[in-house]
């Protein structure tokens, strides 16, 4: 542990009895229990807002979050000598969600839901308000061109631009759809009502943002839980198939709420599955059992289900890699890079057999 960092630590009331690394910050033993430092990763102008969403959320009972502690002076971010700015948070002994193991992935969705529950209503405190996914699809579409007029002009061509130029119509066939099917859906009522009632977002639900406690466990990790098949369109009262295993409950903590917003809450619900679809190979079973888990304890309306899909429609992988390659050193481009382009591209047809097959979607 560096010098600066033990400085840090000596702003506290607390006693250090070790420290260890991990992603990006340095775990500490203290007889106060376990906390994580790490270096300011949001606005310091942010703090005071996320401070108040972690009160808000132990004040209405979901007390399984990490939470900012304050430094002997009462103050929540704290100086290093390097001028470096940090927050010291409480922690939990636990791993991150194994995107490996559905029953994990069943039981973070039914977490995801009971928070949800809980951050239906606005602060005080005000947080941000999301972009409207209107303006968000544009932008992106826009990005996208610019970058195939940047390829086009390029002698000579990687083996990165030639795919991307070879599919480029493909892809954004899907992203010109997902603004159309937007534009005539009920997006904006559903929209405006959640900016209306304050529904909050946590932003960054991911697996690396979930910790199983220790000390909990599942059986039957392989089980993908509840029934499989077609489950059609959500309606308004849609509660889902169950989606249980015959497991243990776990118990989950959810941490880093940087990045939350005033948004449709059922935003995170999208980010989660794409992301668990993604490294499944869009399975089909395990995603519907993702959605039968949320919905079980809270039911998604038609206008949620809708968005849900018309969030999947949309090529975001593809964006996101094309964006990174604009952004980036063009000279050279990494194997990893053209793998992850050619992995979004081959999946796009599983993903057009989910939204098929889940949501009765066809291109």
């Amino acid at each position: 542990m560096q010098e600066y960092e033990l400085n840090v630590l000596d702003q506290y009331n607390i006693d250090v009895t070790g420290t260890r690394k991990t992603r990006g910050a340095i775990l500490c033993d203290t007889r106060q229990g376990l906390l994580l430092l790490r270096e300011v990763a949001t606005s310091e102008k942010r703090i005071p807002a996320l401070c108040n969403l972690y009160g808000y959320l132990k004040g209405q009972g979901y007390e399984w979050t990490d939470e900012i502690l304050p430094n002997k002076n009462g103050e929540y971010v704290s100086t290093a000598e390097d001028g470096s700015k940090y927050i010291l948070k409480q922690w939990y002994q636990g791993r991150e969600c194994d995107i490996r193991k559905p029953a994990e992935l069943l039981a973070a969705s039914g977490n995801l839901a009971k928070l949800h529950t809980v951050m239906s209503h606005g602060l005080e405190q005000g947080a941000p308000a999301g972009t409207h996914l209107g303006e968000e699809y544009n932008r992106h579409n826009r990005e996208l061109k610019k970058v195939r007029r940047f390829m086009r002009s390029l002698s000579p061509k990687g083996e990165f631009e030639f795919t991307f130029l070879k599919y480029f119509d493909q892809m954004y066939q899907w992203a010109d759809l997902a603004l159309e099917e937007l534009e005539h859906s009920d997006y904006d009522a559903l929209y405006q009502d959640s900016m209306e009632r304050g529904c909050m977002t946590h932003g960054e639900y991911n697996y690396h943002n979930i910790l199983i406690l220790s000390g909990t466990y599942v059986h039957g990790e392989t089980a993908q839980g509840g029934a499989s098949g077609k489950s059609g369109t959500r309606g308004p009262d849609y509660k889902g198939h169950g989606g249980h295993t015959n497991r243990e409950p776990l118990r989950i903590t959810t941490t880093n709420f940087d990045k939350f917003k005033i948004d449709i809450q059922v935003e995170d619900l999208y980010y989660f599955l794409r992301k668990v679809m993604e490294k499944h190979g869009w399975k089909e079973r395990l995603g519907d059992n993702m959605l039968n888990a949320y919905s079980a304890i809270r039911p998604l309306s038609s206008g949620e289900t809708e968005y849900i899909k018309n969030r999947l429609i949309y090529p975001e992988k593809f964006w996101k890699i094309a964006d990174s390659y604009y952004h980036s050193n063009k000279a050279w481009i990494s194997v990893k890079s053209i793998e992850k382009l050619n992995v979004a591209i081959r999946q796009t047809e599983e993903k057009k057999r989910f939204l098929e097959n889940i949501f009765s979607f066809h291109l």
